[in-house]
Protein backbone atom coordinates (compact mmCIF):
# COMPACT_ATOMS: atom_id res chain seq x y z
CA UNK A 1 0.00 0.00 0.00
CA UNK A 2 3.01 2.58 1.09
CA UNK A 3 4.93 3.61 -2.03
CA UNK A 4 8.40 2.55 -2.36
CA UNK A 5 11.30 5.63 -2.07
CA UNK A 6 13.89 5.44 -4.95
CA UNK A 7 17.15 5.84 -4.49
CA UNK A 8 17.04 9.59 -6.33
CA UNK A 9 14.82 10.65 -3.76
CA UNK A 10 16.76 8.94 -0.92
CA UNK A 11 20.24 11.08 -1.74
CA UNK A 12 17.74 14.01 -2.53
CA UNK A 13 16.29 13.78 0.58
CA UNK A 14 20.00 13.42 2.71
CA UNK A 15 21.22 16.55 0.95
CA UNK A 16 18.11 18.01 2.64
CA UNK A 17 16.57 18.82 -0.42
CA UNK A 18 14.16 16.87 -2.74
CA UNK A 19 12.59 17.38 -6.04
CA UNK A 20 8.55 18.23 -6.50
CA UNK A 21 8.38 14.34 -7.44
CA UNK A 22 10.08 13.43 -4.15
CA UNK A 23 8.37 15.90 -1.90
CA UNK A 24 4.74 15.23 -3.32
CA UNK A 25 5.45 11.08 -2.66
CA UNK A 26 6.19 12.00 1.12
CA UNK A 27 2.88 14.43 1.12
CA UNK A 28 1.19 11.67 -0.06
CA UNK A 29 2.14 9.41 1.95
CA UNK A 30 1.57 11.21 4.62
CA UNK A 31 -2.27 11.72 3.52
CA UNK A 32 -2.66 8.35 3.23
CA UNK A 33 -1.65 6.94 6.70
CA UNK A 34 -3.89 10.26 7.95
CA UNK A 35 -7.06 8.67 6.02
CA UNK A 36 -5.94 5.26 7.72
CA UNK A 37 -5.48 7.08 11.23
CA UNK A 38 -9.30 8.31 10.64
CA UNK A 39 -10.58 4.85 9.73
CA UNK A 40 -9.03 3.28 12.95
CA UNK A 41 -11.06 6.02 14.67
CA UNK A 42 -14.17 5.07 13.94
CA UNK A 43 -13.40 1.25 13.62
CA UNK A 44 -12.29 1.50 17.05
CA UNK A 45 -15.46 3.48 18.14
CA UNK A 46 -16.99 0.62 17.05
CA UNK A 47 -15.54 -1.84 18.66
CA UNK A 48 -15.74 -0.21 21.90
CA UNK A 49 -17.81 -1.28 25.10
CA UNK A 50 -20.73 0.89 25.90
CA UNK A 51 -18.82 2.01 29.13
CA UNK A 52 -16.54 3.71 26.94
CA UNK A 53 -18.38 4.54 23.72
CA UNK A 54 -21.88 4.78 24.24
CA UNK A 55 -24.68 3.76 21.31
CA UNK A 56 -25.67 7.20 20.68
CA UNK A 57 -21.99 8.37 20.02
CA UNK A 58 -21.58 5.75 17.79
CA UNK A 59 -24.78 6.69 15.76
CA UNK A 60 -23.53 10.41 15.73
CA UNK A 61 -20.13 9.40 14.16
CA UNK A 62 -21.73 7.77 11.57
CA UNK A 63 -23.63 10.48 10.79
CA UNK A 64 -20.86 12.95 10.90
CA UNK A 65 -18.70 10.73 8.35
CA UNK A 66 -21.68 10.33 6.20
CA UNK A 67 -21.27 14.23 6.32
CA UNK A 68 -18.16 13.98 5.48
CA UNK A 69 -18.19 11.34 2.52
CA UNK A 70 -21.43 13.55 0.93
CA UNK A 71 -18.75 17.27 1.20
CA UNK A 72 -15.69 14.99 -0.32
CA UNK A 73 -18.03 13.89 -3.38
CA UNK A 74 -18.45 17.49 -4.33
CA UNK A 75 -16.25 19.38 -5.87
CA UNK A 76 -14.45 22.57 -4.44
CA UNK A 77 -16.24 25.97 -5.11
CA UNK A 78 -13.09 27.78 -5.44
CA UNK A 79 -10.49 26.19 -7.61
CA UNK A 80 -7.77 27.61 -5.84
CA UNK A 81 -8.56 25.63 -2.69
CA UNK A 82 -8.38 21.86 -2.03
CA UNK A 83 -11.57 19.96 -1.68
CA UNK A 84 -12.75 21.17 1.87
CA UNK A 85 -13.45 17.14 2.85
CA UNK A 86 -9.77 16.30 2.00
CA UNK A 87 -8.27 19.96 3.25
CA UNK A 88 -9.55 19.40 6.85
CA UNK A 89 -9.08 15.62 7.47
CA UNK A 90 -5.25 16.35 6.25
CA UNK A 91 -5.20 19.62 8.42
CA UNK A 92 -2.16 18.67 10.75
CA UNK A 93 -4.15 19.57 13.96
CA UNK A 94 -6.92 16.57 12.88
CA UNK A 95 -3.71 14.75 13.57
CA UNK A 96 -3.33 14.66 17.34
CA UNK A 97 -7.25 14.94 17.84
CA UNK A 98 -7.77 11.67 16.23
CA UNK A 99 -4.49 10.30 18.45
CA UNK A 100 -6.33 11.80 21.34
CA UNK A 101 -9.54 9.52 20.27
CA UNK A 102 -7.64 6.56 19.91
CA UNK A 103 -6.13 6.59 23.51
CA UNK A 104 -9.58 7.46 24.94
CA UNK A 105 -11.12 4.77 23.02
CA UNK A 106 -8.33 1.92 23.06
CA UNK A 107 -9.32 1.82 27.31
CA UNK A 108 -9.98 -1.51 29.23
CA UNK A 109 -13.02 -2.30 29.24
CA UNK A 110 -14.76 -1.52 32.32
CA UNK A 111 -16.30 2.25 33.84
CA UNK A 112 -14.10 4.93 32.80
CA UNK A 113 -12.76 7.44 35.48
CA UNK A 114 -14.27 11.00 35.24
CA UNK A 115 -11.44 12.70 33.42
CA UNK A 116 -11.24 10.17 30.40
CA UNK A 117 -14.32 9.98 29.90
CA UNK A 118 -14.51 13.25 29.65
CA UNK A 119 -12.05 13.95 27.32
CA UNK A 120 -13.49 10.80 24.99
CA UNK A 121 -16.93 12.62 25.13
CA UNK A 122 -15.25 16.22 23.69
CA UNK A 123 -12.64 14.02 21.44
CA UNK A 124 -16.06 12.51 19.90
CA UNK A 125 -18.18 15.76 19.86
CA UNK A 126 -15.16 17.45 18.00
CA UNK A 127 -15.67 15.24 15.35
CA UNK A 128 -18.80 16.52 14.56
CA UNK A 129 -17.54 20.11 14.18
CA UNK A 130 -15.09 19.15 11.68
CA UNK A 131 -18.01 17.70 10.09
CA UNK A 132 -19.69 20.36 10.03
CA UNK A 133 -17.35 22.97 8.76
CA UNK A 134 -16.75 20.33 5.82
CA UNK A 135 -20.42 20.65 5.20
CA UNK A 136 -20.24 24.60 4.90
CA UNK A 137 -17.32 24.62 2.76
CA UNK A 138 -18.97 22.29 0.44
CA UNK A 139 -21.98 24.11 0.27
CA UNK A 140 -24.29 21.86 1.75
CA UNK A 141 -26.87 22.65 4.10
CA UNK A 142 -27.77 21.64 7.27
CA UNK A 143 -28.80 21.69 11.07
CA UNK A 144 -27.08 20.08 13.92
CA UNK A 145 -26.23 20.32 17.14
CA UNK A 146 -22.91 20.90 18.26
CA UNK A 147 -20.98 20.79 22.08
CA UNK A 148 -18.97 23.62 23.13
CA UNK A 149 -15.79 23.29 25.10
CA UNK A 150 -15.73 24.79 28.48
CA UNK A 151 -17.43 27.37 27.19
CA UNK A 152 -15.81 27.90 23.45
CA UNK A 153 -17.13 26.09 20.55
CA UNK A 154 -14.11 25.84 18.06
CA UNK A 155 -15.09 25.40 14.57
CA UNK A 156 -11.48 24.81 12.64
CA UNK A 157 -10.55 27.06 9.70
CA UNK A 158 -13.98 29.50 10.48
CA UNK A 159 -13.33 30.38 14.38
CA UNK A 160 -14.86 30.14 17.17
CA UNK A 161 -17.86 31.06 19.10
CA UNK A 162 -17.58 31.93 23.39
CA UNK A 163 -20.87 30.90 24.89
CA UNK A 164 -23.03 32.67 27.05
CA UNK A 165 -22.74 30.08 29.60
CA UNK A 166 -19.67 28.42 30.79
CA UNK A 167 -18.71 24.91 30.22
CA UNK A 168 -19.76 22.28 27.94
CA UNK A 169 -22.94 23.59 26.47
CA UNK A 170 -24.72 22.47 23.57
CA UNK A 171 -24.99 24.82 20.07
CA UNK A 172 -27.95 24.46 17.84
CA UNK A 173 -26.28 25.15 13.92
CA UNK A 174 -27.88 25.99 10.95
CA UNK A 175 -26.08 26.08 7.33
CA UNK A 176 -27.62 27.74 4.32
CA UNK A 177 -26.19 29.37 1.69
CA UNK A 178 -22.93 30.30 3.18
CA UNK A 179 -23.56 31.47 6.38
CA UNK A 180 -24.20 30.06 9.44
CA UNK A 181 -26.70 31.02 12.32
CA UNK A 182 -25.14 29.50 16.20
CA UNK A 183 -27.79 29.52 18.69
CA UNK A 184 -27.59 28.82 22.30
CA UNK A 185 -29.82 29.26 25.59
CA UNK A 186 -30.29 32.53 26.76
CA UNK A 187 -28.17 34.79 24.35
CA UNK A 188 -29.41 35.74 20.80
CA UNK A 189 -28.83 34.07 17.48
CA UNK A 190 -25.28 34.33 16.06
CA UNK A 191 -24.81 34.94 12.27
CA UNK A 192 -21.23 34.15 10.66
CA UNK A 193 -20.62 34.35 7.43
CA UNK A 194 -18.41 32.42 5.35
CA UNK A 195 -14.90 33.36 3.47
CA UNK A 196 -13.40 31.65 0.87
CA UNK A 197 -10.21 29.50 1.98
CA UNK A 198 -10.11 30.55 5.83
CA UNK A 199 -12.03 32.63 8.18
CA UNK A 200 -15.48 33.52 8.36
CA UNK A 201 -16.94 36.75 9.96
CA UNK A 202 -19.88 38.35 12.44
CA UNK A 203 -20.97 41.35 13.83
CA UNK A 204 -20.89 39.69 16.91
CA UNK A 205 -18.71 40.71 19.70
CA UNK A 206 -18.67 36.29 21.09
CA UNK A 207 -17.44 35.28 17.80
CA UNK A 208 -13.76 35.01 17.04
CA UNK A 209 -12.53 34.75 13.41
CA UNK A 210 -9.94 32.33 12.07
CA UNK A 211 -6.80 34.27 10.78
CA UNK A 212 -4.79 33.31 8.12
CA UNK A 213 -1.27 34.53 6.70
CA UNK A 214 -1.01 35.45 2.21
CA UNK A 215 0.21 32.46 0.26
CA UNK A 216 3.35 32.12 0.06
CA UNK A 217 3.70 32.63 -3.33
CA UNK A 218 1.57 34.55 -5.11
CA UNK A 219 -0.63 31.04 -6.85
CA UNK A 220 -0.67 29.73 -2.84
CA UNK A 221 -3.42 29.81 -0.76
CA UNK A 222 -4.20 31.53 2.52
CA UNK A 223 -1.75 30.22 4.99
CA UNK A 224 -3.86 29.21 8.14
CA UNK A 225 -2.15 31.01 11.32
CA UNK A 226 -3.73 29.05 13.79
CA UNK A 227 -4.59 30.12 17.48
CA UNK A 228 -8.46 28.80 18.08
CA UNK A 229 -8.07 24.74 17.94
CA UNK A 230 -8.19 22.95 20.79
CA UNK A 231 -5.66 20.70 19.94
CA UNK A 232 -2.75 22.70 19.06
CA UNK A 233 -0.86 21.97 22.25
CA UNK A 234 1.91 20.27 22.89
CA UNK A 235 2.07 17.23 24.73
CA UNK A 236 3.64 16.69 28.34
CA UNK A 237 6.77 14.85 28.10
CA UNK A 238 10.58 15.83 27.49
CA UNK A 239 10.66 16.07 23.74
CA UNK A 240 9.31 19.89 23.81
CA UNK A 241 10.75 21.19 27.16
CA UNK A 242 8.69 24.14 28.09
CA UNK A 243 6.92 25.05 24.61
CA UNK A 244 3.56 23.83 25.58
CA UNK A 245 1.92 26.96 25.84
CA UNK A 246 -0.21 27.95 23.05
CA UNK A 247 -0.58 31.66 22.50
CA UNK A 248 -3.97 33.39 21.44
CA UNK A 249 -2.84 36.81 18.95
CA UNK A 250 -3.92 39.96 19.94
CA UNK A 251 -3.98 41.92 16.91
CA UNK A 252 -0.19 43.41 18.03
CA UNK A 253 1.27 40.13 17.95
CA UNK A 254 -0.49 39.54 14.56
CA UNK A 255 0.67 42.58 12.83
CA UNK A 256 4.29 41.31 14.09
CA UNK A 257 3.18 37.42 12.56
CA UNK A 258 2.30 39.32 9.25
CA UNK A 259 5.18 41.73 8.96
CA UNK A 260 7.78 38.47 9.34
CA UNK A 261 5.73 36.70 6.93
CA UNK A 262 5.80 39.25 4.07
CA UNK A 263 9.87 38.88 3.53
CA UNK A 264 9.47 35.05 4.21
CA UNK A 265 9.65 34.21 0.92
CA UNK A 266 12.28 36.23 -0.11
CA UNK A 267 14.24 35.31 2.71
CA UNK A 268 14.00 31.28 1.69
CA UNK A 269 14.99 31.84 -1.33
CA UNK A 270 17.93 33.82 -0.51
CA UNK A 271 18.97 30.52 0.76
CA UNK A 272 17.82 28.35 -2.32
CA UNK A 273 15.12 27.90 -4.28
CA UNK A 274 14.62 24.70 -2.83
CA UNK A 275 13.87 25.97 0.30
CA UNK A 276 10.56 28.30 -0.80
CA UNK A 277 9.51 25.09 -3.16
CA UNK A 278 9.68 23.00 -0.25
CA UNK A 279 8.03 25.40 1.91
CA UNK A 280 5.03 25.51 -0.15
CA UNK A 281 4.61 21.85 -0.68
CA UNK A 282 4.97 20.62 2.89
CA UNK A 283 3.63 23.92 5.42
CA UNK A 284 0.15 23.59 5.92
CA UNK A 285 -0.22 25.91 9.03
CA UNK A 286 1.24 27.45 11.51
CA UNK A 287 0.69 27.60 15.63
CA UNK A 288 1.36 30.99 17.53
CA UNK A 289 3.39 29.74 20.94
CA UNK A 290 4.14 31.91 23.67
CA UNK A 291 8.01 32.86 24.01
CA UNK A 292 9.69 31.38 26.78
CA UNK A 293 11.57 33.84 29.42
CA UNK A 294 15.24 32.34 28.19
CA UNK A 295 14.82 32.70 24.49
CA UNK A 296 15.70 36.17 25.08
CA UNK A 297 15.58 39.27 22.47
CA UNK A 298 17.10 40.08 19.55
CA UNK A 299 16.76 37.17 17.15
CA UNK A 300 15.37 34.33 19.70
CA UNK A 301 12.82 32.67 19.14
CA UNK A 302 11.30 28.78 20.21
CA UNK A 303 9.84 25.97 17.47
CA UNK A 304 8.39 22.86 17.07
CA UNK A 305 6.98 20.57 14.96
CA UNK A 306 5.04 16.87 16.05
CA UNK A 307 5.14 13.53 14.60
CA UNK A 308 1.43 13.52 14.38
CA UNK A 309 0.72 17.10 13.06
CA UNK A 310 2.54 16.66 9.90
CA UNK A 311 2.51 20.14 8.40
CA UNK A 312 1.83 21.80 10.83
CA UNK A 313 4.51 24.59 12.64
CA UNK A 314 4.60 25.89 15.91
CA UNK A 315 6.65 28.69 16.38
CA UNK A 316 6.94 31.97 19.11
CA UNK A 317 6.09 35.30 17.30
CA UNK A 318 9.35 35.75 15.14
CA UNK A 319 11.59 39.06 15.23
CA UNK A 320 12.08 39.57 11.22
CA UNK A 321 11.74 37.73 7.72
CA UNK A 322 15.18 36.11 8.24
CA UNK A 323 14.00 34.09 11.46
CA UNK A 324 10.99 32.92 10.50
CA UNK A 325 12.38 31.53 7.30
CA UNK A 326 15.34 30.16 9.25
CA UNK A 327 12.72 28.26 11.73
CA UNK A 328 10.74 26.82 8.64
CA UNK A 329 13.98 25.28 7.27
CA UNK A 330 14.85 23.57 10.61
CA UNK A 331 11.19 22.26 11.42
CA UNK A 332 10.58 20.99 8.22
CA UNK A 333 13.53 18.97 7.81
CA UNK A 334 12.35 17.40 11.15
CA UNK A 335 8.87 17.01 9.36
CA UNK A 336 10.61 15.22 6.17
CA UNK A 337 13.00 12.80 7.94
CA UNK A 338 9.89 11.64 9.93
CA UNK A 339 7.93 11.28 6.88
CA UNK A 340 10.92 9.16 5.31
CA UNK A 341 11.19 7.50 8.09
CA UNK A 342 7.62 5.97 7.93
CA UNK A 343 8.50 4.48 4.35
CA UNK A 344 12.48 3.72 5.19
CA UNK A 345 13.99 1.80 7.84
CA UNK A 346 17.13 4.01 8.41
CA UNK A 347 18.15 2.37 11.20
CA UNK A 348 18.05 -0.17 14.04
CA UNK A 349 19.13 1.55 17.21
CA UNK A 350 18.11 1.26 20.52
CA UNK A 351 16.52 4.54 22.49
CA UNK A 352 19.10 4.89 24.83
CA UNK A 353 20.59 8.57 25.07
CA UNK A 354 24.31 8.18 25.25
CA UNK A 355 25.46 10.75 21.88
CA UNK A 356 27.44 13.75 22.41
CA UNK A 357 25.22 17.16 20.29
CA UNK A 358 26.81 20.16 20.19
CA UNK A 359 23.47 22.09 20.63
CA UNK A 360 22.29 19.87 23.32
CA UNK A 361 23.67 19.66 27.07
CA UNK A 362 21.94 16.24 27.29
CA UNK A 363 22.97 12.89 25.86
CA UNK A 364 20.74 12.60 22.92
CA UNK A 365 19.46 8.81 21.64
CA UNK A 366 20.66 7.72 17.94
CA UNK A 367 17.35 8.89 16.37
CA UNK A 368 17.60 12.14 18.05
CA UNK A 369 20.95 13.09 17.09
CA UNK A 370 20.18 12.03 12.92
CA UNK A 371 17.23 14.45 13.53
CA UNK A 372 19.37 17.13 15.17
CA UNK A 373 22.30 16.69 12.52
CA UNK A 374 19.72 16.49 9.39
CA UNK A 375 18.09 19.41 10.50
CA UNK A 376 21.80 21.69 11.01
CA UNK A 377 22.75 20.04 8.54
CA UNK A 378 20.12 22.31 6.21
CA UNK A 379 20.36 25.25 8.11
CA UNK A 380 24.30 25.38 7.72
CA UNK A 381 23.44 24.85 3.91
CA UNK A 382 20.52 27.53 4.25
CA UNK A 383 23.00 30.21 5.45
CA UNK A 384 25.99 29.38 3.08
CA UNK A 385 23.98 30.56 0.35
CA UNK A 386 22.35 33.60 1.84
CA UNK A 387 26.42 34.49 2.93
CA UNK A 388 26.94 34.17 -0.65
CA UNK A 389 24.86 36.20 -2.11
CA UNK A 390 26.30 39.70 -2.70
CA UNK A 391 24.87 42.80 -0.97
CA UNK A 392 22.62 41.36 1.88
CA UNK A 393 23.33 43.27 4.66
CA UNK A 394 23.65 40.90 7.08
CA UNK A 395 26.05 38.35 5.27
CA UNK A 396 28.83 38.29 7.85
CA UNK A 397 26.12 37.06 10.88
CA UNK A 398 25.08 34.45 7.86
CA UNK A 399 28.94 33.79 7.69
CA UNK A 400 28.99 33.31 11.10
CA UNK A 401 25.80 31.00 11.73
CA UNK A 402 26.95 28.78 8.34
CA UNK A 403 30.58 28.23 10.21
CA UNK A 404 28.51 27.44 13.50
CA UNK A 405 26.20 25.03 11.85
CA UNK A 406 28.80 23.03 9.91
CA UNK A 407 31.22 22.57 12.89
CA UNK A 408 28.44 21.27 15.03
CA UNK A 409 27.25 18.78 12.28
CA UNK A 410 31.08 17.67 12.06
CA UNK A 411 31.17 17.22 15.40
CA UNK A 412 28.25 14.85 15.11
CA UNK A 413 28.64 13.05 11.89
CA UNK A 414 31.37 10.57 13.39
CA UNK A 415 28.71 8.75 15.49
CA UNK A 416 26.13 8.88 12.59
CA UNK A 417 28.58 7.02 9.75
CA UNK A 418 30.26 4.84 12.55
CA UNK A 419 26.96 3.48 13.48
CA UNK A 420 26.43 -0.51 13.19
CA UNK A 421 23.17 0.15 14.00
CA UNK A 422 22.38 1.78 9.88
CA UNK A 423 20.65 -0.42 7.19
CA UNK A 424 21.91 -0.31 4.06
CA UNK A 425 19.72 2.01 2.89
CA UNK A 426 20.36 4.34 5.91
CA UNK A 427 23.84 3.86 5.27
CA UNK A 428 23.45 5.33 2.33
CA UNK A 429 21.45 7.86 3.90
CA UNK A 430 24.08 9.44 6.28
CA UNK A 431 27.29 8.69 3.61
CA UNK A 432 25.17 11.55 1.24
CA UNK A 433 24.93 13.96 4.49
CA UNK A 434 29.00 13.68 5.27
CA UNK A 435 29.05 14.23 1.33
CA UNK A 436 27.10 17.46 1.18
CA UNK A 437 28.66 18.32 4.99
CA UNK A 438 32.19 17.65 2.88
CA UNK A 439 31.66 19.72 -0.65
CA UNK A 440 30.31 22.88 1.99
CA UNK A 441 34.14 23.50 2.11
CA UNK A 442 34.19 24.23 -1.39
CA UNK A 443 33.27 27.58 -0.15
CA UNK A 444 34.48 28.37 3.28
CA UNK A 445 33.35 31.34 5.88
CA UNK A 446 36.06 33.41 6.73
CA UNK A 447 38.66 31.74 9.15
CA UNK A 448 37.63 33.90 12.62
CA UNK A 449 34.44 32.63 12.00
CA UNK A 450 35.40 28.79 11.47
CA UNK A 451 38.13 29.29 14.39
CA UNK A 452 35.12 30.68 16.87
CA UNK A 453 32.42 27.52 15.80
CA UNK A 454 35.05 25.08 16.39
CA UNK A 455 36.02 26.52 19.66
CA UNK A 456 32.68 27.08 20.52
CA UNK A 457 32.20 23.05 19.86
CA UNK A 458 34.91 21.92 21.74
CA UNK A 459 33.89 23.92 24.68
CA UNK A 460 30.60 22.26 23.97
CA UNK A 461 32.10 18.93 24.15
CA UNK A 462 34.00 19.05 26.77
CA UNK A 463 31.32 20.64 29.35
CA UNK A 464 29.32 17.80 28.04
CA UNK A 465 31.87 15.05 28.62
CA UNK A 466 32.49 17.00 32.27
CA UNK A 467 28.53 16.29 33.23
CA UNK A 468 28.08 12.67 31.25
CA UNK A 469 30.66 11.33 29.84
CA UNK A 470 31.75 8.81 32.85
CA UNK A 471 28.23 7.64 33.06
CA UNK A 472 27.64 6.43 29.65
CA UNK A 473 29.37 4.10 27.12
CA UNK A 474 31.68 5.11 24.95
CA UNK A 475 29.97 6.66 21.93
CA UNK A 476 31.39 9.50 19.89
CA UNK A 477 33.45 11.16 22.89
Amino acid sequence: MFPVVPERALLELARTEGGPDTLTLLVRDQDTRRLLLLRAVLDAAEAAGPSVCTAAQKARLREDWALLTEADRLPAADARFANPARARLFHPLTGPWARSCLRGLDAAPGPADGERARRLRRDLAHFSAIAAVVAAGAGIPFRTRLTARAGVLALPSLGALHTARSGDVPVDVTCTEGRLVLRQADAPDVTVHLESGVGAWSGALSWTPAHALPGLTRTAPPLPLDDLDPYRELPDGPGHGNLRTPLALDDAERKRWLQAWSGTALALRSGGAQRLAEAGALLRCLVPLETPPDVGTGRGSCSATRREAFGGLLSSTPPDAVTLAATLVHELQHAKLAALGDLVTLHRAGPAARYFAPWRTDPRPYDGLLQGTYSHLAMAAFYQRRALVGGLPDRDWAWAQHARYRAQVGAALPALVGSPDLTVRGRRFVDEMAATHERMAEHPAPRGHVARAQAYVASARALWAQRHASALPPSNG
